[in-house]
């Protein structure tokens, strides 16, 4: 005995989520730019803990960069558009990570971000 499952229905029925009102969405600030830099024990587990408070706000860095040194870990995560609350709020959470020994914040100026580029800016520190 076979059936079929008709997925076009399945699929209409799927979306039971109330739709997202101006008010629900994330608070941006386009085009502002900072860099969260790290110094973490060299630990498997260092970059995945760090994306992760990335991951959940939705956001995806506009640039990463890790090198190992001796036993410690340089890391430099570049994020665009997220307003001072919500940077102040993941610079904390990375801060808390057992492995993170210390983080810097460094806003970019729009011109300069542009112009000189992220890979002198990791350079230059």
């Amino acid at each position: 005995m076979s059936s079929t499952v008709n997925t076009k229905s399945l699929n209409a029925n799927s979306s039971n989520a109330a739709p997202v009102s101006a008010s629900d969405a994330r608070a941006t600030a386009p085009g502002r730019r900072v860099v969260f830099s790290l110094v973490a024990d060299a630990d498997p587990g260092t970059l995945p803990r760090v994306l992760e408070y990335v991951a959940k706000r939705g956001l995806v860095p506009l640039a990463l960069h890790s090198r190992l040194t001796d036993d410690m870990l340089d890391i430099a995560m570049e994020i665009g558009d997220l307003p001072q609350a919500e940077t102040d709020h993941v610079g904390r959470c990375l801060g808390q990570i057992p492995m993170v020994a210390r983080v810097t914040l460094t806003e970019l100026a729009v011109e300069a971000a542009v112009a000189e580029g992220f890979t002198e800016l990791v350079a230059a520190e």
